[in-house]
Parts: C-alpha cells; sequence; structure tokens
C-alpha cells in the first residue's frame, strides 16, 4: 500500500492550496481517510477526516477555513485549504483509516503516506 501526498508549496498568508492523496496497492472506499500536519518541535496532529459515507469531522483550528473530499473512483482523497495562515505551517499527511477506533487519534490509522510540506508566509 502506498499513499502519496502532493500539492504542498509556498504561500502567503490568506492564499490557499489543495492537497491531494493517491493510495494505491488496495482499494479503500470504504475506509475512513484522514490528514494530520505536523510542525516543527510539535506532535503530530489530526486536520480532518473523511468517513466512507462521505461524512466530515475538522480540527478546530481548521474548521470553515478547510475542506476534506474523496473520489473514490480514483482513490484520491483532498484537502482544500482556503485563508491559510502561518500557523498552518507543518508536514501534512494522509492516512488510510483502521476499522475501529475515533477519526481524531492518529494512533486509529494503519497506512500513512509520506507528506507535503506547507508553508504559509506572513
Amino acid at each position: 500500500v502506498q499513499l502519496q501526498a502532493s500539492g504542498g508549496g509556498l504561500v502567503q498568508a490568506g492564499g490557499s492550496l489543495r492537497l491531494s492523496c493517491a493510495a494505491s496497492g488496495g482499494t479503500f472506499s470504504s475506509n475512513g481517510r484522514g490528514w494530520f500536519r505536523q510542525a516543527p518541535g510539535k506532535e503530530r496532529e489530526f486536520v480532518a477526516a473523511i468517513i466512507w459515507g462521505g461524512g466530515t469531522y475538522y480540527a478546530d483550528s481548521v474548521k470553515g477555513r478547510f475542506t476534506i473530499s474523496r473520489d473514490n473512483d480514483k482513490n484520491t482523497v483532498y484537502l482544500q485549504m482556503n485563508s491559510l495562515e502561518p500557523e498552518d505551517t507543518a508536514v501534512y499527511s494522509c492516512a488510510v483509516k483502521s476499522a475501529t477506533g475515533n477519526y481524531r487519534s492518529r494512533l486509529n490509522y494503519k497506512y500513512w503516506g509520506q507528506g507535503t510540506q506547507v508553508t504559509v508566509s506572513s
């Protein structure tokens, strides 16, 4: 199983980026998918998740600014990030969720991609 995240980059505060995460080596249409991020010196934190039926969860810090979506035909999940802030600077990683456990804990995800760097300048 491979997860390839892309779409990161350098953007000014207030700008937008769209991250993509393509999965290969398996079909995960019935699995939840999530995005996490890790800033330098900080622990990896939950950003957003989407369940197989389309329901979504967001961290309070990104609610109203970020939108997670999925295309099961392409085995891909997206993270549209608007109104970016310097505090959003981090390496963003995508993951495939295990069958059990809540969506906000990284311990409940079984496959991880390598991540893509997002840098927001002030």
